[in-house]
């Protein structure tokens, strides 16, 4: 997959309410083959749903977007390697394998969240991956094209830290509001499942998956009656967005394989 072709897939509407698009990646015309690295980390071990999203959801972007290598990891009720700290040393490790310059970093956490940030539980040990350390350990990096989905509430907080012209955000609730589906035996969180496990499945162009999850979330929402009068924030993909189809020499984004 050339360079063009994979940003020409990387599209999201990331500012929920205006939809507005302003484009964070420079399209190259450019014939190397770039590499996608997939990081996946499961964060909350105290409920299985974690494990699974965070797996699941690495397995879809690796299939749709060719991804090679795949670092999947997760806590679980009895102890695990999903710390803070483990998160800052692969997304190191894996950045020495990488062209900072022309490979794209894919980082998908999924725990609960707070304003504070990520919940990190690993059996008895508890920490929180808060915004600034998270924007620390992605500037560490030297990797200038990246992705970062976040599926946990409050999740738009990692927003101003992290976004950038060259950083890609996708979070599945504002900075204010809740996320729903968090259940020890649930495959999916309702973002997971309707991002990840429906919407990418379906197309490979990110703008495309964002709308057609923000509609899924919505509906299931209004169904369970889990929102309330919050509707419109539950995937709020808060930040920058990337429409370079237009911009792109290779046009609109083919459809991937499912």
């Amino acid at each position: 997959m050339t360079f063009g072709s994979f940003i020409g897939r990387l599209s999201a509407a990331l500012i929920a309410s205006s939809l507005a698009f302003t484009p964070i990646f420079a399209v190259h015309a450019a014939e190397d083959q770039h590499k996608l690295t997939v990081v996946s980390f499961g964060l909350f071990g105290g409920q299985g749903v974690f494990r699974r999203e965070a797996t699941g959801a690495a397995e879809i972007v690796a299939n749709r977007f060719g991804a090679d290598p795949v670092v999947v990891r997760f806590n679980t009720k009895t102890g695990g390697d999903a710390t803070v700290e483990a998160l800052a040393a692969t997304l190191q490790a894996e950045a020495k394998k990488m062209n900072g310059d022309r490979d794209i970093l894919f980082l998908i956490l999924t725990s609960h969240g707070s304003q504070e940030g990520l919940a990190v539980n690993a059996g008895r040990s508890a920490e929180t991956l808060k915004p600034s350390n998270l924007a620390g350990m992605l500037k560490r990096t030297g990797i200038r094209y990246k992705v970062v989905i976040i599926s946990a509430c409050y999740s738009g907080v990692f927003i101003p830290p992290i976004a950038d012209a060259d950083t890609l955000v996708v979070t599945a609730a504002d900075a204010n509001h809740s996320s729903f589906g968090c259940e020890d035996k649930a495959k999916w969180t309702y973002f997971g499942d309707a991002f990840f496990n429906t919407a990418l499945r379906q197309t490979s162009n990110l703008k495309e998956a964002f709308l057609l999850a923000r509609s899924l979330v919505s509906k299931r929402e209004l169904r369970t009656g889990t929102c309330g009068l919050r509707l419109s924030y539950q995937i709020a993909l808060t930040a920058v967005v990337d429409d370079v189809q237009s911009a792109s020499p290779l046009g609109p984004p083919r459809s991937g394989r499912k």
